[in-house]
């Protein structure tokens, strides 16, 4: 089924599939790193959430404090990118790698772990989103400045 878009364009429901998972996916990481660098702040939620829970393992402080303090500005930022459609590869894959730190994180400290409430929705709409083609992805800055590209006439100096 064809939506009519502006200008004439056409929207497939592959199209809205793709923003209304790209925009729950971006809300979900955008608000939890909203959270997590401007009320929590980034080192508390180190300290909170990596330092003081993973300090008897094997992993050192140094990896905890680090880790911890850089996953909330990647989810507030790659969250903010997903919605604005920018850079969409690039923010999945920093997310995808944010997700399998929290997978080995749960798992170290349970291995029993039950990620059907967590981990696994993000996971899923992150690899839909991974799995539909970057062309698909019409209402997104991505496309447009594609778009943009393609239509700018090259100056390559030569006389007419």
């Amino acid at each position: 089924m064809k939506i009519f878009f502006s200008m004439g364009a056409y929207i497939h429901n592959r199209t809205w599939a793709i923003l209304i998972a790209r925009a729950i996916l971006g809300l979900i990481f955008f608000m939890a790193g909203v959270w997590k660098v401007f009320t929590l702040g980034p080192v508390e939620h180190a300290r909170r959430l990596f330092v003081e829970p993973y300090a008897d393992t094997f992993l050192p402080a140094w990896s905890l404090w680090a880790t911890g303090t850089v996953v909330p500005l990647v989810e507030l930022v790659a969250g903010a990118l997903l919605l604005l459609g920018l850079w969409t590869r690039p923010a999945l894959l920093a997310l995808g790698g944010v997700l399998v730190i929290v997978t080995f994180g749960h798992l170290l400290l349970e291995p029993l772990y039950q990620f059907h409430t967590h981990v696994i929705p993000r996971t899923a709409l992150l690899l839909f989103l991974l799995t539909m083609p970057a062309s698909d992805d019409r209402i997104s800055l991505d496309y447009w400045l594609a778009r943009k590209r393609r239509r700018k006439p090259r100056n390559d100096g030569a006389a007419a």
